[in-house]
């Protein structure tokens, strides 16, 4: 799934965000750290972060018709 534009619940802007968390968490810092540190205080924008998953490689394994 790709990250939305915006929230599903408060419509704030969250995608323009994504690949610095994504970044950062890969660098070693906590989900919440970041999270913090880029202004989202939101629980619904935190669990549009934190559920995310990258299933593209999966999908791009299959035929496409």
């Amino acid at each position: 799934m790709i990250i939305p534009i915006r929230c599903f619940s408060c419509g704030k802007p969250i995608a323009h965000l994504y690949k610095k968390f994504k970044d950062e968490v890969a660098g070693g810092k906590t989900a919440k750290a970041v999270l913090d540190e880029l202004g989202v205080e939101r629980y619904c924008c935190r669990a549009a972060f934190l559920g995310q998953t990258d299933t593209l490689a999966l999908v791009n394994k299959f035929k496409k018709f």
